[in-house]
């Protein structure tokens, strides 16, 4: 059986998968399960502990490997499962020498790690959508966040290796592309000429004007460059979503977060977004219970929903990573942290729910995927009505909504 990839967490692991995927079938790694692991937050960590458990219980047969951001902050402790075979780190994992060899732990520095290597991914197993990594690392310490430690710093992917990337998947008849990184608006920071993420975007929309839409994954509104506000504006194939890194509504608690906008920063951003591209749809990340956060300070995270005009929430409650500052910070008891977490989560749903209202009544162009929905250009999750052939484009009026997607004719 050719290996199989388990993928937790973000886009940028979607398309990690793939090249993890060839270079372990170029290794001849037969009956291997990959688990290619997220540590954003210690409930990461532990559902991929209790998938490895899963995966021996349903395939006792199969050689389980762990990689990923939690194989690289946490090589011993995944290393110590008995059903694991290998941990292989961050960098390792697309290096067909390293899955042929037999070192039970390949896990390096990942600090040392200097410049992206391209992978060359014709499609997206499981997916209508094609994800292109062109950026990794960040160069950032926001005192909550482990992922710096297991990403490495910021490096970024010459233009060209994009387009080409970009290319094979055109060719292969994706329709919709997603530009994917750890930290997208800083690219190109390490690159000659310090190309920013605006000429990447403006590049393949002029490279490739048969590529019907492209999309962003999320971004700091705080580094966006005015090429990218330009494309934003003028380019209707640049989809008119984009998903913020906010993470808080007080600006005493993104201090201490180590945040580089204030409150102010954000409700202008959005503002002046929505002035560019009236259509826009914005939504957002937003930690709910960080330490020192008082009901006050929670609160102006509630009412950022309504200042920023928010149509979606991704909620974190506040998980101490080890090594982070924040974990040294004097903590709320996590009672008070998931009924925060309760009500930020309310607030989102109703800010779904109004934006699904503006959506009844119109023509949208949809994105058919797999299971019978979909999504339009902003990024709305839609039910479709037929049974459409997935990477479908096609133009449907929104019928209604049940709270969480629209409902096409």
């Amino acid at each position: 059986m050719p290996p199989d990839v388990l993928t937790f967490g973000c886009r940028l692991n979607i398309a990690e998968s793939e090249a993890v995927r060839r270079a372990a079938a170029q290794a001849g790694c037969d009956d291997t399960v990959m688990v290619n692991t997220c540590a954003v937050t210690a409930e990461a960590v532990r559902q991929a502990r209790q998938s490895i458990r899963r995966i021996r219980r349903e395939r006792p047969d199969a050689r389980i490997v762990v990689t990923g951001c939690a194989a690289q902050t946490e090589p011993d402790a995944f290393a110590a499962m008995p059903e694991v075979a290998r941990v292989i780190g961050n960098e390792e994992k697309f290096d067909t020498q390293v899955w042929a060899s037999d070192a039970r732990v390949a896990v390096g520095d990942i600090m040392a790690a200097k410049a992206m290597r391209p992978q060359a991914i014709d499609r997206i197993e499981r997916h209508t959508r094609a994800f292109v990594q062109v950026q990794n690392g960040c160069d950032h310490r926001c005192t909550f966040c482990i992922i710096p430690f297991g990403r490495g710093n910021s490096r970024s992917l010459p233009v060209a290796d994009v387009l080409a990337q970009v290319r094979r998947l055109v060719e292969n008849g994706y329709r919709e592309v997603v530009l994917t990184g750890v930290d997208i608006t800083s690219y190109g920071a390490d690159l000659p000429r310090a190309p920013r993420l605006g000429v990447l975007v403006k590049a393949v929309l002029e490279e490739f004007p048969d590529l019907a839409r492209l999309r962003l994954s999320s971004i700091d509104s705080v580094e966006a460059d005015r090429d990218l506000l330009d494309a934003l504006a003028g380019e209707p194939r640049l989809m008119p979503h984009l998903h913020l890194s906010l993470q808080h509504g007080d600006d005493l608690i993104l201090k201490r977060m180590k945040r580089r906008h204030t409150r102010a920063d954000a409700i202008r951003f959005c503002n002046e977004v929505r002035r560019l591209r009236p259509d826009v749809a914005l939504s957002a990340d937003i930690i709910a219970g960080f330490p020192t956060e008082s009901e006050e300070m929670f609160a102006r995270s509630l009412d950022l929903v309504e200042a920023c005009g928010l149509a979606q929430l991704h909620v974190f409650p506040f998980s101490p990573r080890p090594g982070t500052p924040a974990a040294r910070m004097p903590q709320l008891d996590r009672a008070l942290v998931k009924e925060r977490a309760a009500r930020l989560r309310e607030k989102g749903a109703a800010a779904l729910a109004r934006h699904l209202d503006t959506q009844v009544g119109t023509r949208r162009r949809v994105l058919a995927e797999r299971g019978g929905v979909g999504h339009t250009e902003q990024f709305t999750a839609v039910r479709l009505a037929a049974r459409i052939v997935p990477g479908t484009l096609l133009d449907l009026t929104m019928m209604g909504h049940d709270g969480r997607q629209l409902l096409a004719a």
